[in-house]
């Protein structure tokens, strides 16, 4: 896989410049385009896992929920590990990295999994701005898992902005990725991108915890994906591309998630939930497909795996249609 592709912009406009201050003693990348915050890459232990939050769309409004580290009046609660934009996974070697949150009992710590972000490999600014990491996935012993090397590349225009995430994940030891049901990318939607529901639901999480969810009539968004699924109907299957779009304030926001087909068993299934949960897993294969197939990846000691998603936040009066994405889908795979 290339880890080297040129950002697409579906409309002809000049790239701004991005620019990356680090803010070390904070643990924080701050990245602006055009003069305007874009978004922050946090990165302490007490996060359980390095994260892009907030995030602003090109009219600098937030596409992000706040909580928990920014609760916002009015917005849901559930699931304290949905923070920003993040990438972990369910199950690698029996521990939980996704689930794991200031929220689990210290009793219930060694279940789960931890990303250790210790060294900034790259920070520079320009079109695109450049930030590059290494993280460790270690238990609660600080044993490491996998080491885990991020690039990130952000750019943006006028009425867009873009993150590209390639991830490389090394295995220090015999490591198993079993097929679950929560990964892999993540983002957390604002409250405004939810699908509108009428009555309060009830979620049960992998460990039987149950999340009250009230009815939510702010919630405006919708779901749509390559092969034409719509809404909760999203949810559980396969796609190229999967666009979560609704009305925040007079704009019309769109975020796009795209699938590069260099990653692991392309196209991903996508884990999009009505409450917010915008997520790519490959991995969870049999869960999607009510058992009727499984993935368990595994990888010997010193082996790689290595992931490429494209996150196309756009706003304006509409919203872009499917012969568009689809040409954005088609330059994932043509590297200059």
């Amino acid at each position: 896989m290339a880890f080297i592709l040129s950002p697409f912009f579906s409309i002809a406009q000049q790239r701004l410049k991005i620019k990356l201050i680090k803010r070390e003693n904070e643990n924080r990348v701050d990245v602006f385009a055009g003069g305007q915050l874009f978004t922050s890459f946090l990165y302490p232990d007490s996060l359980e896992k390095p994260v892009l939050y907030p995030i602003y769309d090109a009219g600098h409004t937030l596409i992000t929920r706040g909580f928990p580290v920014s609760p916002r009046p009015g917005e849901p609660t559930d699931h304290p590990h949905h923070l920003g934009l993040w990438m972990t996974y369910e199950n690698v070697n029996g521990l939980d990295f996704w689930n794991n949150s200031y929220a689990i009992p210290p009793e219930k710590k060694s279940q789960y999994g931890w990303i250790k972000t210790d060294q900034l490999l790259e920070v520079t600014s320009g079109s695109p701005g450049i930030l590059r990491y290494h993280a460790r996935w270690v238990n609660q012993q600080n044993k490491p898992l996998m080491e885990e090397t991020t690039r990130f590349e952000f750019s943006g225009n006028d009425s867009e902005r873009m993150i590209d995430r390639f991830t490389e994940l090394r295995a220090d030891t015999v490591v198993t990725l079993e097929d679950a049901k929560d990964g892999l990318l993540g983002l957390r939607l604002t409250r405004e991108l939810q699908i509108p529901n009428t009555s309060s639901q009830q979620f049960a999480d992998n460990k039987g915890n149950i999340t009250q969810v009230v009815a939510d009539t702010v919630a405006n968004g919708n779901y749509l994906t390559s092969e034409g699924k719509q809404g909760d109907a999203a949810w559980g299957t396969r796609g190229t591309w999967c666009k979560v779009f609704g009305k925040i304030g007079k704009d019309s926001v769109s975020i796009i998630i795209l699938d590069d087909p260099a990653n692991p068993n392309y196209p991903t299934f996508w884990h999009a939930r009505g409450y917010g949960l915008f997520a790519a897993n490959p991995l969870g294969e049999k869960i999607f497909t009510n058992g009727k197939s499984s993935l368990h990846l595994s990888m010997g000691k010193g082996e790689k795996i290595r992931f490429h998603y494209r996150i196309i936040i756009q706003n304006g009066k509409t919203t872009p249609d499917s012969s568009s994405i689809y040409k954005m889908a088609e330059k994932m795979s043509t590297p200059e």
